[in-house]
């Protein structure tokens, strides 16, 4: 959300009769720039969502109109898997209604932003009808979403919403941008004003994003005074970057650069972008996901098709249309990195092109997360994922947080439910790892009791700890002390908690151990262990490529069987997977499978790592799946063991009861 600011001075709406007074003055302006940034670093953040990093993208969506006449004048949309080839949704048919959202009934130009809490989106886009004139618009729409499927939708008549514009003649091209120095989202777009150039202009957008705070002034005049349309802002390196379109001067694309929105400082370039000669408009930069390259490109609008550049510090660009392929003809759109899920949400309403193909699976979860464990609720029944919060060095986080789904694909993050450097946990001063969460039904009510790994305050390696609550999302109230404080064998880390409630007897047992397994029966409070049960249960023999074990047990029952899980080889190795054995008894002894590899890595797919699991049975179906993480492929050779992701697979069983390989999948 975009935070509230002060207003210093009062502003100006600049027309040609007043266009020297562009700047202001510079003792006013760092005035207001230091109180700005103040405010960013006291004032809170009001956004609960979580996060999105650049991992998390996978795909690209691209907004565009298509066409000239009122009916081609609308918002369609096309998706990317790899930034290059482009498959339009919905048939190329609008995916917004223009009669719905504008004045004139038409829209064009439409950019697209991801807000800085990841989660929300603004587009802005022309309000206008080709067919009445060039100079006909007097408007733009701004809109907003939390979906990129239901859009809610203000229209800014500059006629109407400020006096005195008698001789406005054209409202073009809006975009956004996030102005770190006014922490607010900028709006910006080109005016002309009777026989004057066009401007580009700019407002800040009020915090709803409904409407403009202050009247428009100048953002960008050329040093020529000449006409300038079409801005495209990209941030990179401390420089905002403004491509735009010189207009009745040798038309092309230019670039200027400053380091602060509104300080009036423009360092422009001289060369023209586009490598053709010719006529181009309606500039478009992005950058590609987990890559250092960027792409430019612009509407060749004379003969009805795109031209795309790519670059690597936006000032040499290079052709790449043989790489580039669509089966649409777009006019003036933008393009962004999507998540899996919101890939998913808008090929589920709008249809998934077959050319697309089969779309990723995983990781499931936003961030960076690892050891997860999940929970069907018979409560709510909704499906619930704990993990250790991850992209810490040193393995350093010291939250949980909890993401809810009802179908095992979007998942709604719910928040942090325990802070281990917080008030909540007063034996514990921080690296929270490895939780598990059980849900018991207690004189009629269900209890949830979360289990975790933390670093004790008075040292002494890890220990485990316990916090009760009344809902899988909490408040969660911790015990006040560790439950679990030393090895039964001398050595290894008390870590990688698990809990199994027996469906055969009702009893629930806790397991745990670092180079070590161990097993124990809980007291029917759940949080003490009955020490007379304490018993060490490490599955004898392997190696590191098959099933010596290390961490991470877990344990399911199946048929008459007592399935365990574990970990193999090390958290931050490639080949860290899971292997598997059986037994009679929630205690043991466990037998090692024949072929005990559950769960290993593919390298062909870019796969690496796949272990410390929990694993979902479907209620009332033999339907079983699997939960693990991952090492995100882009820290493979750096800090791999910190930098982990969370997937999930189907795990299925041959008919004597062994476990098939599982396949991990994107």
């Amino acid at each position: 959300m975009n935070r509230g600011g002060i207003c210093l001075f009062k502003c100006v709406f600049l027309t040609p009769n007043n266009l020297c007074e562009i700047l202001m003055r510079n003792t006013i302006r760092k005035i207001a720039v230091a109180i700005s940034l103040m405010l960013a670093v006291t004032l809170p953040t009001f956004s609960q969502q979580h996060p999105v990093q650049e991992k998390d993208y996978v795909a690209y969506l691209f907004t565009y109109f298509h066409g000239n006449h009122i009916s081609e004048e609308a918002v369609c949309y096309a998706v990317s898997m790899d930034g290059y080839t482009y498959w339009a949704l919905n048939d190329n048919k609008p995916v917004i209604d223009s009669k719905v959202i504008s004045s004139t009934g038409g829209v064009r130009d439409p950019h697209i932003l991801r807000c800085q809490d990841g989660n929300t989106f603004y587009m802005v886009v022309t309000d206008m009808v080709s067919g009445n004139g060039w100079d006909s618009n007097r408007a733009m729409v701004l809109l907003k979403s939390t979906d990129l499927v239901n859009w809610s939708h203000s229209v800014i008549n500059m006629q109407k919403r400020y006096p005195g514009q008698e001789q406005l003649k054209r409202v073009w091209a809006p975009q956004t941008v996030f102005d770190p120095e006014a922490g607010k989202y900028m709006v910006y777009w080109s005016m002309k004003y009777g026989d004057g150039a066009d401007v580009i202009y700019y407002a800040y957008a009020n915090e709803d994003f409904t409407d403009l705070e202050g009247e428009p002034k100048p953002l960008f005049i050329p040093e020529n005074k000449k006409s300038c349309i079409d801005g495209d802002i990209v941030y990179k390196d401390g420089i905002f970057h403004l491509f735009y379109k010189t207009e009745g001067h040798g038309n092309g694309i230019k670039v200027a650069t400053t380091r602060s929105l509104t300080s009036g400082k423009w360092e422009e370039e001289p060369d023209y972008k586009q490598q053709t000669t010719d006529a181009v408009e309606g500039a478009g930069t992005f950058k590609l996901i987990n890559q250092d390259k960027y792409i430019l490109m612009y509407d060749v609008y004379m003969k009805g098709k795109y031209q795309f550049t790519e670059t690597t510090d936006l000032k040499n660009f290079k052709v790449i249309d043989s790489e580039v392929k669509m089966n649409f003809h777009p006019r003036h759109g933008t393009i962004i990195p999507i998540t899996r899920d919101e890939l998913i949400r808008i090929t589920d309403k709008w249809g998934k092109p077959a050319e697309l193909g089969e779309l990723p699976n995983n990781p499931i979860l936003p961030g960076f997360h690892a050891d997860p464990e999940v929970l069907y609720s018979q409560k709510t029944k909704k499906y619930y994922i704990y993990s250790t919060t991850d992209g810490q060095p040193g393995w350093g986080g010291w939250y949980f947080t909890v993401f809810s789904s009802d179908d095992l694909k979007n998942w709604k993050y719910e928040g942090v439910m325990l802070d281990l450097k917080s008030d909540q946990v007063p034996w514990a001063n921080g690296n929270a790892w490895a939780p598990c969460i059980e849900e018991k039904l207690i004189k009629g009510e269900y209890k949830y009791f979360f289990y975790y790994s933390g670093n004790p305050v008075k040292e002494g390696g890890k220990q485990i700890g316990v916090a009760e609550a009344n809902s899988p999302t909490g408040p969660f109230t911790d015990l006040g002390y560790p439950i679990v404080t030393e090895s039964p064998v001398g050595h290894g880390q008390q870590i990688d908690v698990d809990v199994f409630t027996d469906p055969v007897s009702g009893k629930s047992y806790l397991y745990w151990g670092n180079g070590y397994m161990a097993g124990a029966e809980l007291n029917k409070d759940m949080v003490s262990i009955k020490k007379k049960t304490l018993t060490v249960m490490t599955p004898e023999g392997g190696t590191l490529q098959d099933y010596a074990f290390r961490e991470a047990p877990y344990v399911f029952y199946r048929n008459g069987l007592y399935y365990f899980m574990w970990s193999v080889d090390d958290t931050g190795s490639p080949n860290y997977h899971v292997a598997y054995g059986t037994s009679k008894s929630p205690l043991g002894p466990i037998e090692v499978a024949k072929d005990p590899i559950a769960l290993i890595q593919n390298p062909e797919k870019g796969i690496y790592g796949p272990a410390h699991n929990s694993v979902l049975q479907i209620p009332g179906t033999d339907e079983w799946y699997i939960v693990y993480h991952r090492i995100n492929k882009n820290y493979l050779k750096d800090s791999p063991g910190t930098h982990r992701e969370v997937c999930i697979d189907r795990m299925e069983f041959n008919a004597d009861g062994t476990i098939k390989r599982i396949i991990p999948t994107l």
